[in-house]
């Protein structure tokens, strides 16, 4: 039995191994294959697999539940864009039939829809089920189910009633946001994968993941799988970026295309050994093509109001990256919020980083400042301690000798030096007018500098209160020394009377 991804529709079908999860990877259970399969990314033969739109293949991709999957040659995207903001997989035909109104609708199609519409409509303004005044209050119910999008209207006795969903172009509870376009390249391979697990799970059991979806691959030794990254999601899921490398027998080796690896994953068992490891959704990252983005503009979403989808694509604040999206539902509304709320704490911590990051290198800054600082003095101070060793060396070494003319040429060329120097109005009087000017100038520098000098208000607080108490200690020694002058003036005035009283009395 052999994997031929893209075989020709000629062939009589592919096969896939039958596997059982053998456990051995805390959930990530190993498959086991049948002997002496084997496994190729041949290129496809066939133009009747024209992948996302139109194609026999199982290609979903897409926003929410995914441009879904068609059958035949028919050209379709499945559920639209459904009810969420992710690109989408897993869908299956029978999601796709119950769809009212899909994106691209088929032709053979256009009756039950035209018919569908009818019934709704009978359902909310005229029911004719019990013929009285009672089907105005049926009318009047069937049209708060429509605006909530959920139960059934009955409207004839004849006609089943009609199924209300969110989908239903009277549901109330709908708007469109914006999801960004990927950007990669068809021929990068790239797949996600969608765990119900942990990040810290899959980061720290990843080879054994790695090893798990190798043997999905069906073990063939040419087939290397790559995991491009992780990331958290809500509700404790993570999503793997992965493709595979298939090397050739020449030495050469290439990517398997994203689409032919979906298809691969999108079968029947694969899929089911998928699950078994964890996994709640695939979906490849390829960018769309200027026509599928023109026909996805074009026509409006299952059950979005055309003047809606009208006004969205021009409220777009960046055509170039972003693509309308509805949001069908509080559950739908509750997702994308969690994933805002995820992506702000993503972004915070990355900028928490950045801020250590930044306070590190500000510290080693000014580190780096100061020993630059330190080593220039450093090396001022050894350039004087050099040169005053070389005078020293200098004068040994010519101790004892006559001057030479060189010499005395250096010495009246100093002499002549010193002289200017020395002169009046030369350049001593301006370096001395220079350096008084200098003086000044600190002067008034350190007189403004004290002037922008201010206190500290919890500061100047204690200065008042330290001030206050010194106040009151000095009044209380004002007070008392008061006291004890009034004290010394009653003793002077007895005193006084005892010294005239004895006077008096010896006279």
């Amino acid at each position: 039995m052999a994997f031929n991804f893209g075989a020709p529709s000629g062939t009589s079908g592919t096969a896939a191994a039958t596997a059982a999860p053998a456990g051995g990877f805390g959930g990530f259970g190993t498959t086991s294959t049948t002997a002496g399969s084997a496994f190729s990314f041949s290129a496809p033969t066939n133009t009747g697999t024209t992948g996302l739109f139109g194609g026999t293949q199982n290609k979903g991709f897409g926003f929410g539940t995914g441009f879904g999957t068609t059958t035949g040659t028919s050209t379709g995207l499945g559920t639209g864009l459904g009810t969420g903001l992710g690109f989408g997989g897993f869908n299956t035909q029978q999601q796709q039939q119950t769809t009212l109104g899909g994106l691209f609708s088929q032709p053979t199609q256009a009756p039950t829809q035209s018919n569908q519409l009818i019934n709704t409509a009978s359902a909310l303004s005229a029911p004719t089920l019990l013929g009285d005044e009672r089907d105005a209050i049926l009318a009047k119910w069937n049209q708060l189910q429509a605006f909530w999008g959920t139960g059934k209207g009955y409207f004839n006795n004849n006609i089943p009633p009609v199924e209300f969903t969110q989908e239903n172009p009277f549901c109330r509870f709908k708007a469109v946001g914006y999801s960004c376009m990927p950007s990669n390249k068809d021929e990068d391979g790239l797949v996600v994968l969608v765990f119900n697990k942990k990040e810290t799970e899959i980061r720290s059991q990843q080879q054994q993941l790695v090893e798990s979806l190798h043997k999905v691959l069906g073990g063939n030794q040419t087939l290397t799988v790559n995991v491009e990254g992780t990331k958290t999601l809500p509700d404790d899921q993570t999503e793997v970026v992965i493709y595979v490398v298939e090397r050739s027998p020449n030495g050469t080796s290439r990517r398997v295309p994203a689409t032919t690896l979906y298809a691969h994953f999108e079968q029947a068992n694969i899929k089911t050994q998928l699950q078994q490891l964890g996994v709640t959704l695939s979906m490849t990252r390829t960018e769309l093509s200027p026509a599928q983005i023109k026909q996805l503009l074009q026509n409006p979403p299952a059950g979005v109001d055309p003047i809606i989808w009208e006004q969205a694509k021009v409220d777009n604040p960046d055509s170039e990256k972003l693509i309308p999206v509805p949001m069908v539902g509080f559950k739908e509304l509750l997702r994308r919020l969690k994933v805002q709320d995820q992506m702000t704490k993503q972004h915070q911590t990355r900028l928490d980083i950045i801020s250590e990051d930044i306070s590190e290198l500000q510290k080693n800054q000014t580190t780096s400042v100061a020993k630059i600082a330190q080593y220039k003095r450093k090396l001022m101070d050894l350039s004087h301690r050099t040169l005053q060793v070389l005078i020293k060396q200098e004068i040994q070494r010519k101790s004892g000798y006559a001057i030479q003319a060189d010499e005395e040429q250096l010495r009246v060329q100093l002499d002549t030096i010193q002289g200017e120097l020395n002169a009046p109005t030369q350049f001593k009087g301006r370096l001395n007018e220079l350096m008084s000017q200098i003086r000044m100038q600190n002067h008034f520098g350190a007189v403004r500098s004290e002037e922008r000098y201010y206190i500290d208000a919890d500061l100047l607080r204690e200065i008042k209160q330290h001030l206050k108490q010194q106040q009151e200690g000095l009044s209380h020694l004002i007070s008392i020394i008061k006291d004890d002058l009034e004290d010394i003036k009653l003793v002077e005035h007895g005193l006084n009377e005892t010294i005239h009283i004895r006077g008096g009395v010896f006279s």
